[in-house]
């Protein structure tokens, strides 16, 4: 089931919340019924995937209370490696069989689905058991450590959601009218950004990278619809599953902070998906010894498993993995040289210049993200930098039919709106600001339902991963 959906809109959430608010207030109560909504959110599309996480649920769950037994260090281990190992095994035959096989002489096909959001819930169960191998308290109650992992607000693409971080609400949580007015509101902009923003950019990208003989104005142009349809597709979802989390009283980490204003390549992954990078420096680059170890090729070796890692977790193709290796080589450049903090103290026409080369950097990247293939993306970049043509009609075609979204892309991109809005929401008028601003939300939001009702959608970017 998609959000952006009307059996979503008009069915599944408004009885969702409402039997919530019709039981006793009682936390156990909410977290069977959340449970057995988010099982049925999940099965919607695909009844047979639920069994998947189902038995995800039930290993991590099993695995976590044997480890808690222990006293033994050494079988403590055991079990925690069990655990990832099993963990690991469910994402390679659903994710990563398929292609493996398909390098074997004869290029063999398993043709097995891949279940829609296995990265993100089995990620949230792996981090639980580490979690709990380290010292977290184990989750008794089945149906909790159940809602944990299958919650439908975050279940499909993130964020990422750390058990240490909600076990306090799964136990004990308010719902009130208030919260549910702030999630709402949340919700509604997410929606918004996802519908009126990415769905109107992905005509353009598409266009772009699907046309042969394009010129260099056409594809660089398409180039920037991928990245800004991409942002406000995920980072849309993730508004939206904030919002529907305070919906139900749970308050979940932010994962997107204006990631296009960065000042660098490490600066932009600590804005984009940070829920995915903090889950690979806690669990994967601190062990390994993260940047506090001795010499430079043991740092270097660190970062290139976590960006190799990070690759693949996007997708089984060699794309991934090269954007990935990319951006690992960019990040131990700057590590070595120290630039971002040399930049820091750089004068403003210095900053200003690794500003754009980071940006530039950003853009390449999601060319590769975005190809079907090794030699699609070398196509597509070799006419950004050297097509015969460098204006042809359908670049001023898609510039100027789509010229308004175009600046409220770009805008929207940037916290120019949220400052504005912070500094007017310091004044008298505050009140009335928050009124005229959730007016205009939900003003769009009708504008966007409307969009829906045309099957003007499509599914989010991320779901695939």
């Amino acid at each position: 089931m998609l959000f952006t959906s009307m059996e979503f809109l008009i069915l599944f959430l408004p009885v969702t919340a409402l039997v919530c608010f019709l039981l006793p207030r009682d936390t156990e109560a909410w977290n069977v019924w959340l449970l057995l909504a988010s099982l049925l959110f999940y099965a919607w599309g695909e009844p047979y995937f639920v069994v998947v996480m189902a038995l995800s649920i039930l290993f991590n769950y099993g695995m976590a209370r044997l480890m808690d037994g222990q006293q033994k260090p050494k079988r403590k281990r055991l079990f925690l490696a069990l655990a990832v190992t099993g963990n690991i095994g469910v994402l390679f035959v659903f994710k990563y069989l398929n292609f493996v096989t398909s390098l074997f002489p004869g290029g063999i096909q398993t043709h097995i689905a891949l279940p829609i959001g296995i990265s993100f819930f089995t990620f949230q169960a792996m981090s639980y058991v580490i979690d709990v191998y380290r010292g977290a308290p184990v989750q008794r109650s089945l149906a909790d450590f159940g809602l944990y992992v299958s919650f439908f607000p975050q279940l499909i693409a993130g964020p990422i959601v750390r058990y240490t971080t909600v076990m306090a609400e799964i136990k004990k949580r308010r719902m009130d009218w208030q919260g549910v007015s702030r999630g709402l509101c949340r919700f509604m902009r997410g929606f918004n950004k996802k519908v009126l923003l990415s769905n109107v950019f992905s005509v353009t990208a598409e266009y772009a990278f699907g046309t042969e003989g394009i010129g260099a104005g056409m594809a660089w142009l398409g180039a920037l619809a991928y990245a800004l349809q991409i942002f406000f597709d995920f980072s849309g979802y993730s508004d939206m599953a904030i919002g529907l989390g305070e919906v139900f009283g749970f308050h979940f980490a932010e994962n997107f902070d204006y990631p296009y204003i960065s000042g660098s390549v490490t600066e932009f992954w600590r804005r984009w998906h940070m829920s995915l990078g903090s889950w690979f420096r806690d669990y994967v680059y601190f062990p390994l010894g993260g940047s506090r170890v001795e010499g430079k090729g043991r740092l270097i070796r660190n970062l290139l498993i976590v960006w190799c890692l990070t690759g693949i977790w996007h997708g089984a193709n060699w794309t991934f993995i090269l954007w990935g290796l990319l951006y690992g080589a960019l990040i131990i450049f700057e590590k070595l040289t120290g630039l971002p903090k040399r930049l820091k103290k750089a004068a403003p026409p210095w900053r200003g210049l690794y500003r754009g080369v980071t940006l530039l950097a950003v853009l390449l990247g999601w060319v590769l993200f975005n190809a079907r293939d090794l030699p699609h993306a070398g196509e597509y970049l070799n006419r950004m930098f050297a097509a015969k043509t460098l204006f042809d009609g359908a670049f001023f075609r898609y510039l100027t039919e789509y010229r308004v979204f175009w600046i409220a892309g770009l805008l929207l991109s940037t916290p120019l709106f949220k400052k504005l809005k912070e500094k007017l929401a310091a004044g008298k008028e505050s009140g009335y600001l928050a009124c005229a601003a959730g007016l205009w939300q939900f003003f769009l939001f009708l504008c966007s339902v409307s969009c829906l009702v045309m099957n003007a959608h499509n599914p989010f970017i991320y779901f695939n991963f």
